[in-house]
């Protein structure tokens, strides 16, 4: 589904915990030679305008999704001041251009090291794969997020606990937790901070109690798929250094046009089958065409009418060249 409007106005239309994966590439502010990329004055406006963009991310993203923006070398710093307001920074990616305008740079009248590498910073919902760290208000976050995620395990877990008549401590003791309140009564069967138990420890409390009836690798499978995805291998980049072509120009290119497989990276990585994937500056649909190859769902916002055109135009012919081929 292709949108045309403004982001903000589109996005609070949508559902809260309804995108699996974000990934996109906001204006720059004043980069680009675009009126959409000069609308600010100042860097505080613009950082402004940022911070109501991650306040709608953060709404509809659910518990358990990722966050890729893209930011210029000029306000990076400043783009990720806002996502980490509102998110758990995992990573500021540097994408390196090979083969970009530093080659036509004139050396000697350089003043600093030439830009040509861009930031992606990766985030994630606050606490939805980690423990809490205790600072400030961050338990309570933590806490709300891993107990909605993993409520369908607690509950089952819990469940079998009291049909076996054991308190929390007496699973600790059958399993060698001699502490009181240990493993088993502070994560296993609480929304707080809730971790899955060891293959070790689910089966000793299976053959102790003849309950706890479902298999470990069916649970781990249960757990592993309510968890964030990741997914990469040593044939993709797995660093937070990727090298990408940028790409090439032709007529009628859109000035910020991602390359189609650092987008299909990016969802390749941090998404599902199935998932809904959104890019609220969809531009000319390259995080839209990689969401579509991979099977996933897909949204795009674009203030642009052409743009948004230009996207149905290409997942358009994309779909018939799919088509066509499975026909043959």
């Amino acid at each position: 589904m292709i949108h045309h409007g403004d982001c903000l106005t589109v996005m609070r239309g949508m559902p809260d915990s309804s995108v699996d994966l974000i990934a996109t590439d906001p204006p720059y502010f004043k980069v680009k030679g675009e009126a959409w990329d000069w609308q600010w004055n100042t860097p505080t406006q613009f950082l402004g305008w940022m911070g109501e963009l991650c306040d709608e991310w953060q709404r509809i993203l659910k518990p358990n999704g990722s966050l890729y923006v893209f930011a210029s070398p000029k306000m990076a710093w400043g783009v990720e001041g806002e996502v980490r307001k509102r998110f758990t920074v995992l990573n500021n990616i540097r994408w390196q251009k090979p083969g970009g305008r530093s080659n036509a740079a004139c050396k000697a009248e350089l003043r600093a090291f030439f830009p040509e590498s861009e930031t992606i910073i990766f985030a994630e919902q606050v606490g939805a794969d980690n423990m809490a760290k205790g600072e400030a208000g961050y338990v309570a976050k933590c806490d709300e997020l891993r107990g909605f995620v993993f409520e369908p395990l607690r509950a089952y877990l819990d469940g079998e606990r009291q049909r076996a008549g054991l308190t929390p401590d007496q699973v600790n003791v059958i399993c060698g937790f001699r502490e009181k309140g240990g493993m088993a009564g502070r994560h296993w069967f609480n929304a707080s901070q809730f971790a899955m138990p060891t293959r070790k420890s689910y089966e000793t409390v299976q053959s102790a109690t003849g309950l706890f009836r479902r298999e470990y690798d069916d649970l781990r499978r249960e757990y592993d798929d309510l968890r964030r995805p990741f997914t990469v291998t040593a044939d993709v980049p797995y660093t937070d250094v990727w090298s990408f072509k940028t790409v090439g120009t032709y007529p009628g290119k859109h000035p910020c046009e991602k390359p189609l497989d650092l987008m299909r990276h990016i969802v390749q990585s941090s998404s599902r089958p199935g998932g809904v994937v959104l890019d609220c500056f969809c531009g000319s649909g390259s995080t839209l065409e990689a969401a579509a190859s991979l099977g996933r769902q897909y949204i795009g916002i674009d203030a642009d009418e052409k743009w948004c055109e230009w996207s149905r135009q290409r997942l358009a012919s994309k779909a018939n060249s799919l088509f066509f081929q499975e026909a043959q």
